[in-house]
């Protein structure tokens, strides 16, 4: 696995991991949201690494926007109250910087 956003992608995955079984007990839409668009952030910057220019950079800002949606879905679960503020902390940095760099490798 060549490219950091990837393995940083991952690491979001990973750290999202133990937020999912608690949203997914209180609120199943949201879960189911949050899990897509998780799965979309890591396969997009896959399919980036694969194509011509044009699509990868396609793909990084769908992965871009992805990991906002996922930012967003974890913020609403905290509003919530379904998860406390500090056990998101992790993730949302891991986005944050997923969102930094597929923004600029999408070249807008």
């Amino acid at each position: 696995m060549g490219l950091i956003i990837q393995q940083r992608a991952l690491q979001a995955a990973g750290e999202l991991r133990q937020l999912l079984p608690v949203v997914r007990k209180r609120d199943k839409s949201l879960f189911d949201q949050i899990h897509r668009a998780m799965n979309s952030v890591v396969l997009n910057i896959a399919e980036a690494e694969g194509n011509d220019a044009g699509t990868a950079r396609a793909r990084f800002a769908s992965a871009c926007g992805s990991a906002k949606e996922v930012r967003a879905g974890i913020q609403l679960a905290v509003a919530y109250g379904y998860v406390p503020d500090m056990k998101v902390q992790a993730v949302d940095i891991a986005l944050d910087e997923v969102c930094a760099m597929s923004w600029r490798l999408s070249g807008r």
